[in-house]
């Protein structure tokens, strides 16, 4: 391995183990803070979580609109200019931003309604490791890929072994249907 992609090892190293604790922690929320168990109930406490990776989308959007705003080079929108490196920096951080979420709304309202109850408090965790991650991404973006190893960790981390989870959960649960 090349000097880039040890450090890049070495910065999602962290974030694994970082998401690893706080999952687990996750299981010291008490029962009383979870909805009840109906789908309904599931779903409206799930999406009161959605709120932070819709929030890192909306600041990400409006990072970019702000710059081109303020840039003459910019303001006319990528299909009309090649943009500075500035608003390529901004895209880039977006466009990652919009991956991410969408993964994570689409494995939290999965995890809502398909995860046994008690598991349903890795989704808070994920949440909070989803802004965190897209606040140390953004600011490590310019130093490259061990600069946004750390922040590309905690935000999709989360996101993957909730889908990997979710994706054994209901691949049991099929077994089970056919061979019951």
């Amino acid at each position: 391995m090349n000097p880039k992609q040890m450090a890049v090892v070495r910065s999602v190293s962290l974030a694994t183990i970082i998401v690893l604790a706080a999952l687990g922690l996750s299981s010291l929320i008490p029962p009383a803070a979870l909805p009840a168990d109906e789908p309904g109930a599931r779903l409206a406490w799930t999406l009161r979580w959605a709120i932070l990776p819709l929030l890192a989308l909306l600041v990400s959007i409006a990072r970019v609109a702000n710059h081109r705003f303020a840039t003459p080079e910019d303001i006319d929108g990528s299909g009309l200019t090649v943009g500075t490196a500035r608003i390529q920096i901004l895209r880039a951080i977006l466009q990652n931003t919009l991956e991410q979420c969408l993964l994570a709304l689409g494995a939290y309202a999965i995890a809502a309604v398909a995860l046994p109850l008690g598991w349903l408090r890795v989704i808070p965790a994920a949440a909070v490791l989803f802004a965190i991650g897209r606040i140390l991404f953004t600011l490590g973006y310019a130093r490259g890929a061990e600069g946004r190893g750390l922040g590309f960790g905690l935000t999709a981390y989360p996101n993957f072994a909730l889908l990997v989870s979710l994706a054994i959960v209901l691949l049991l649960r099929l077994l089970a249907w056919v061979a019951g």
